[in-house]
């Protein structure tokens, strides 16, 4: 096979391995989990050929011409290969880990057929070349996920799954419109492009490019769970199942940094403005995330906030790279390594809280409290996730933290020497960022403590509940989910050994997707003191925060004079309940119905007095005959058979029945209101949806057939 035609391999494999499947779940089941592990596996061994063989091959290119008008291009570099090696295992994980944890679900097949299709989409963003093909399959992506959300099909699971679509389809729109804009101004969607093309014009920063960016922040923002636009995230996970929370958290929000990566350093590359855009909305996003995670008594609630709190430093990352200029390295090998981090980290993690769930079908942590006593092994596992998140040395998470806290404290000294003039942030608002920054770590280091002490260390309240915990040691995972997630948990903590010879190779693969320009090697002594002072602070701030503020304000002492957890979130604060569905279901349908009534009215106002006036050819206001002669013909035919067989009816009764003309008129006032409703359904939004999606369906079974022949 041709090198070019590797990369649709890679995007087509999952989608036609889903139909198989789904085909094979239908005769056997087993035979169906088996294949999807094949499925996930093939995926993971192709693109780790490809990464093993990157530095020879180089930059590959594929372009499907006059697909869908524009074509698809996709491309393989330092970072889509690394991120698609990276995708490639966590769903090989989760696809096993799944065989376990689904096996007493309902709708396994139509789980697996989503599961296997989404892997192809995600694949498909992170290889595009463009963002017409990161826009297709970044859709495909959206509407395929959904279905993990609402697998359970309880209320709390189509609420959340309500809540997914409306946030992805609003942001798919805005997306398109930003594509529109963008594709006006340049001629072109292709991303190593973009910095060229805006280059030769000589009118950077120009106005003419920040409604196109903010429309594709919004859309990407959506996706990755930036503040404003967060708040599908800590709905969607709690109920998703496990699996499918892991791939949720740590790759399908990665595909939204990933188009914020485009927007950030190939369109407004170096941009203080736009900078400083992101920095303020990665600092909110990593500081809210991490305090709702703080309050949330639902293991996998606290997960998804905390996904939230680590999408949050990466955008610190990406907004330091563009305040820094030429000397941001610091800053863009963080954020490619916490995205890294995170998606691995997040893997362990959730599958953790599937394993728990698995054996308690309870996410509560007074519910779950004590399970994790005397099983060792899923000790270990989650103390790697969590020494990872937390940024604890010797450990993976610790290494990017390191490196986006040195770009501020960097970005701080050059303001303070003059080097680089402050736009907006100054060197002593600056210290005022880092602190927020440490913070927010020590957050991430008490929350993590609250779950490692719920589940492994203290005890359940209900002895009975606990002996059964006890007892179940051994038994709570089979073979190949203990093998699978121990292996993950291996990767998060050797990582962090010896970072130079892992992380920042990992930095130097893919770095160059963060950067037009070449940079130039920035040495870090990882472990010296004044790095290590600052996951210090961290770790000591966390521990005041987990003894003064968990066990005390969030714990309650119950009668029996022990103490359970308990939720003083309130829900009166949710962003969603008081601004999104009241601004989405009430008032802007509101605004939007008078203004096309008043529309309507007006129109038809206009029309009825130009045809009396001028035209004067209208029969108003003479009330116009309802039906046709097909109606009129058929009802009086039928009404005279009524009146026949009523008189026939009431001849012993010596009565005579009045003839009415009942049906014709029903009949006709039928043919009218079909008239009526077969026009307002062609005008209809719902109806040029509906047709888009059958042109869609069509346009992926042609791709599927041709691929296919």
């Amino acid at each position: 096979m041709e090198g070019s035609k590797i990369l649709l391999l890679c995007v087509m494999l999952p989608f036609v391995g889903a139909l198989l499947s789904y085909g094979i779940g239908k005769k056997n089941k087993a035979a169906r989990d088996y294949f999807a592990d094949g499925i996930a596996a093939a995926e993971f061994f192709l693109f780790l050929w490809l990464l093993i063989g990157y530095n020879k091959t180089g930059v590959i290119n594929f372009m499907w011409k006059d697909f869908c008008g524009l074509g698809i291009q996709f491309t393989l570099d330092g970072f889509r290969v690394l991120y698609g090696f990276i995708a490639s295992f966590m769903w090989l994980v989760t696809t096993v880990f799944s065989r376990e944890y689904m096996a007493h679900y309902r709708n396994r097949n139509r789980y697996y057929l989503f599961l296997l299709m989404t892997l192809g989409a995600t694949v498909g963003v992170f290889l595009s070349a463009d963002l017409y093909t990161t826009f297709l399959f970044f859709e495909i992506m959206s509407f395929t996920s959904y279905a993990w959300v609402v697998q359970d099909e309880t209320q709390e699971a189509m609420r959340a799954g309500a809540t997914y679509l409306a946030i992805a389809v609003i942001g798919g729109l805005v997306m398109l419109m930003g594509l529109f804009l963008l594709y006006k101004n340049l001629g072109t969607l292709r991303i190593d492009a973009l910095w060229i093309t805006i280059m030769s014009r000589n009118t950077y920063p120009g106005m003419f490019l920040w409604p196109a960016g903010i429309c594709l922040l919004f859309g990407f923002g959506a996706k990755a769970g930036v503040f404003p636009l967060h708040i599908w995230l800590p709905k969607a996970h709690p109920v998703a199942p496990a699996p499918a929370s892991a791939l949720l958290s740590g790759i399908l929000t990665k595909a939204g940094v990933f188009g914020i990566i485009i927007v950030s350093c190939q369109i407004f590359w170096h941009n203080c403005q736009w900078a400083t855009l992101i920095l303020s909305l990665g600092l909110i996003t990593m500081f809210l995330g991490a305090l709702l995670a703080l309050y949330s008594v639902n293991i996998k609630r606290t997960l998804a906030c905390s996904s939230l709190s680590q999408i949050g430093f990466v955008m610190v990352g990406i907004g330091m790279a563009g305040l820094l200029r030429d000397a941001d390295t610091l800053a863009v090998r963080g954020s490619l390594l916490h995205m890294v981090n995170h998606s691995l980290i997040k893997l362990v993690l959730f599958i953790v809280a599937g394993v728990i769930y698995m054996n308690v079908h309870k996410l509560d942590l007074s519910e779950i409290r004590g399970f994790g006593r005397n099983k060792p092994l899923l000790h270990l596992i989650f103390l790697a996730g969590a020494f990872g998140i937390s940024g604890i040395p010797f450990f993976n998470g610790y290494v990017s933290k390191t490196l986006l806290h040195e770009s501020i404290v960097e970005y701080r000294e050059l303001l303070q020497e003059g080097v680089i003039k402050p736009f907006f942030f100054s060197a002593g608002q600056m210290t005022v960022i880092e602190w927020i920054f440490l913070l927010s770590g020590a957050l991430t280091v008490a929350y993590m403590t609250k779950l490692y002490v719920c589940v492994f260390v203290e005890k359940n309240r209900d002895e009975e509940k606990q002996k059964i915990y006890d007892d179940c040691k051994g038994k709570y995972m089979n073979v190949a989910s203990a093998v699978v997630l121990s292996f993950s948990a291996f990767v998060v903590a050797a990582l962090g050994v010896l970072p130079s010879m892992t992380m920042d190779r990992l930095a130097d693969l893919g770095q160059g997707f963060l950067s037009p320009v070449e940079l130039e090697a920035h040495s870090v002594s990882y472990f010296s003191l004044t790095n290590l002072k600052g996951a210090c602070i961290s770790l000591m701030i966390g521990a005041a925060i987990y003894f003064i503020v968990v066990r005390n304000y969030m714990m309650r002492v119950c009668e029996d004079g022990k103490k359970e957890y308990c939720n003083r979130f309130s829900e009166k604060l949710d962003l969603e309940n008081i601004l999104y569905r009241p601004l989405l279901l009430k008032i802007l349908p509101f605004i939007g119905s008078v203004v096309s009534r008043t529309g309507d009215c007006l129109v038809d106002s206009i029309v009825v007095l130009m045809r009396k006036t001028v035209y004067k050819d209208s029969p108003l206001p003479h009330e116009l005959m309802e039906g046709t002669p097909v109606t009129h013909a058929v009802g009086s035919v039928l009404d005279h058979i009524v009146y026949m067989v009523k008189k026939l009816m009431a001849v012993r009764k010596e009565e005579k029945p009045a003839y009415t003309k009942c049906l014709e008129h029903k009949l006709s006032m039928f043919q009218e209101a079909i008239s009526q409703y077969n026009s307002v359904i062609s005008r209809s939004m719902s109806f040029g949806l509906f047709l888009f999606c059958i042109g869609f369906l069509a346009t992926m079974v042609y791709l599927l057939l041709f691929f296919l022949i």
